[in-house]
């Protein structure tokens, strides 16, 4: 008994991941002295962040402390080089929070590449909020290739406390503390850094001749980029032999000079051995690479060019490569020169040749811009090069973006000018479209209201003497979307921000119906409730409705309530799913096999090919497959312009059910995972990486998923405060 005690003592004291001497430092414990961060932890956003002696093993845990109810965050993190292998990483850990509200508590894994993130999860979906006393928490991802660092951390937003203790990483079920580190190759490309500081490149004024020049080069430059075995090696740093060829490029007068410079440069990279594995285009590619500009050159450079297409390189490739099992590019070894916040003439032009030529080759929806991509890179010469300063820059970058029109592309990272030209201070009202009017649906914090006068279903008309129709028409080309509506979504958000404290507005009131002008007092971001204002705290994510309907909302849907809904729901009239938000939890094959009698297929996709840029082809299609008795109800599925991506794909797969109806409007049109894009300057942005069809080859990009019943909000059921969709969906179940 004496021995049971003493061992029982010594885990109590010793067990856990509460050790010491351990490569990484997950639990805490090594720690120089009271109240800072324990060693190797550093700080994220705001809020105090301390070490506490409320642990859940061992002396020693992480704090985090807020009394701040705005939109801000607090993260207690650590960096691990990412120098693994594996395919799926795993981030357990035990978290403790106190009063939690007005935001969340979560683990939070990001995985980074050369591009920037690769693989992010925060467990903000989860809404973990309240007290709650210690818990184990997990976030998996899969493991991406390109992995540089891999952060850990614990986050809090809103207000409250939280403690973090005993963090584990494994990749692959192996923890990283124990797991054998990959080597590291080495690339001369890594090697060079003569234009870290400056491409030290001064345009000339640009005539037609230049500009056709020019427009060439990018084409030359990127598609020796993508196809040459030496710059797919890694041998050679391409964005700064660019900026070694400009200055003679610059100086040729003549065609003949221009194409003699070229061929001098291609054979300067060395002789080419020949390609025994090289494929040609596959007969069947549904989009295949366009070569016509190569047969457009003379002689001896369409040579040159077509013998580098017909050798082209196979395999691992220094800039580029496909995600494993999902087939979206990876952009890989493309730096964003984030010093440089406004790059000089040579990174300008850098930053349009990278994209340019990104979307040209793996860009699986090319073929669907207003636009034709071919011309693109003359058009955008002059304001890529001729903008005179940061915000000129990155508006030039937002439209070049904005013309692939997909939803997923935007300035997620950067546009810091831009942000501060659509204003610091924001407005305390949320308002949107509806019948083509600026409507006031919401308030971000309640007790705001009284002071603004406005009244849910005002119309606001005018704001600083502009009409609205007037901004939109301007403004319009700055927000990246794949259809209209879900620019006016975008744009809706951004219209009442301002720099200065207040903005002038004229509205129509919902009670006088008559129009009215006052100024709006507008506030910090950090003072609102922006990110959470629409979000109604619940224990779970579905509820039983009059008449027995069974109601769902994926906003915050966990993977152990299905089974329980399975069981509530199984005798109800229907069930209504309402999508007008992004999945917590990924459901399409747990849920949508609940409403399927047979396997269904519902999508298939295109996926480029590294080793023949521009090819994409489909793949077998997808099924939902029934796993058990199905839900012999009506299933009514909600959609509008927030369903966007993972929303849009979850909603293919519900209809792939016996008895499925889909209502709302049209979706935001951009599905297929998500590609990093970094631009020099610090610019991110996002591609959908892989091209998502019906079976039937229809599309979903751009249209989205259409709505068998269409059902949209009126000003007249705002005012009321009724939920237009919603009562549509009961009427279509009770309707025999």
């Amino acid at each position: 008994m004496k021995q049971i005690l003493t061992l029982l003592l010594v885990l109590r004291l010793f067990g856990g991941q509460a050790q010491t001497n351990q490569k990484f430092n997950l639990g805490f414990e090594e720690q120089q002295k009271e109240n800072i961060l324990s060693d190797g932890w550093f700080k994220w956003g705001n809020y105090e962040l301390t070490s506490d002696k409320i642990s859940y093993s061992g002396q020693w845990s992480g704090k985090i402390t807020s009394d701040d109810t705005g939109s801000s965050f607090g993260s207690i993190a650590y960096k691990i080089p990412a120098n693994y292998e594996g395919n799926i990483i795993r981030l357990d850990g035990f978290m403790k929070i106190k009063n939690v509200e007005k935001g969340f508590a979560g683990l939070l894994l990001r995985i980074d590449g050369d591009s920037g993130s690769l693989a992010f999860d925060n467990m903000q979906q989860q809404n973990i909020t309240g007290t709650k006393d210690w818990q184990q928490y997990s976030i998996t991802l899969k493991y991406p290739e390109g992995a540089k660092n891999i952060f850990i951390a614990g986050i809090l937003t809103g207000k409250g406390e939280a403690w973090f203790d005993d963090l584990v990483l494994t990749i692959d079920g192996k923890d990283v503390q124990t797991l054998q580190e990959k080597p590291k190759k080495q690339y001369k490309a890594k090697l060079d850094k003569e234009f870290d500081n400056g491409s030290s490149i001064d345009l000339p004024e640009l005539s037609p001749i230049i500009i056709n020049n020019l427009a060439l080069l990018g084409r030359v430059w990127g598609f020796i980029k993508y196809h040459h075995p030496e710059i797919g090696q890694g041998n050679y740093n391409w964005d700064y032999e660019l900026f070694r060829f400009l200055p003679k490029y610059l100086a040729v007068k003549t065609d003949e000079a221009r194409n003699n410079l070229f061929i001098e440069w291609i054979d300067s990279l060395g002789e080419i051995a020949i390609c025994f594995t090289c494929q040609p285009t596959n007969k069947n590619a549904f989009l295949k690479p366009n070569l016509k500009w190569i047969e457009a050159q003379d002689g001896v450079l369409k040579e040159k060019l077509l013998a580098i297409y017909k050798n082209r390189h196979q395999g691992i490739h220094y800039h580029i490569k496909m995600t494993n099992g999902i087939g979206n590019p990876v952009f890989l070894n493309e730096k964003a020169y984030a010093k440089m916040s406004f790059p000089d003439d040579g990174f300008r032009l850098l930053s349009l040749y990278r994209y340019w030529n990104m979307i040209h080759y793996y860009f699986p929806y090319k073929h669907l811009m207003n636009k034709d991509w071919n011309l693109v890179l003359k058009e955008y010469l002059p304001k890529f090069i001729n903008a005179k300063d940061e915000l000129a820059y990155e508006f030039a970058a937002l439209e070049l973006i904005g013309d692939i029109q997909d939803t997923h592309a935007n300035l997620s990272v950067g546009g810091n000018k831009v942000n501060e030209w659509k204003g610091l201070n924001y407005p305390p009202v949320h308002v949107q479209f509806i019948e083509n009017e600026l409507v006031v649906t919401g308030f971000y914090k309640s007790e705001l209201k009284d002071q603004t006068g406005l009244e849910i279903g005002d119309l606001i008309t005018i704001i600083n003497g502009v009409p609205i129709e007037e901004i939109i028409a301007a403004e319009l080309k700055y927000y990246p979307a794949s259809n209209l509506p879900t620019q006016l979504r975008d744009m809706s958000e951004d219209l009442l921000r301002s720099n200065s404290k207040e903005i002038e507005i004229t509205y129509i009131s919902a009670k006088q119906q008559a129009p009215m002008t006052k100024s709006l007092a507008l506030y910090p971001r950090d003072s609102l409730n922006i990110g959470h204002w629409h979000i109604k705290s619940r224990d779970k994510s579905y509820k039983m409705l009059n008449n027995n309907i069974g109601y769902i909302t994926l906003q915050s849907i966990k993977d152990d309530e299905i089974p329980l809904i399975k069981k509530e729901f199984e005798t109800t009239k229907g069930i209504i799913i309402d999508i007008r938000n992004y999945p917590a939890t990924y459901v399409p094959f747990k849920l949508g096999s609940y409403f399927v009698s047979t396997s269904a297929p519902f999508v298939k996709f295109t996926k480029g090919n590294t080793n023949n840029p521009g090819e994409f082809t489909f793949t077998e299609n997808l099924e939902i497959k029934s796993t058990e008795k199905p839900y012999e109800g009506k299933v009514i599925v909600l959609v509008n312009e927030l369903s966007q991506s993972q929303a849009e794909f979850t909603a293919m797969a519900f209809k792939a059910g016996i008895n499925t109806t889909i209502i709302g409007s049209t979706t935001a049109g951009a599905d297929g995972n998500v590609s990093t894009i970094m631009l020099p300057g610090g610019l991110r942005t996002l591609i959908s990486g892989i091209g998502v069809y019906y079976p039937d080859g229809r599309e979903t990009q751009r249209v989205g998923i259409l709505p068998d019943i269409e059902v949209t909000p009126t000003i007249k059921g705002i005012r009321a405060g009724r939920d237009e969709l919603l009562e549509k969906a009961i009427e279509l179940i009770l309707d025999k």
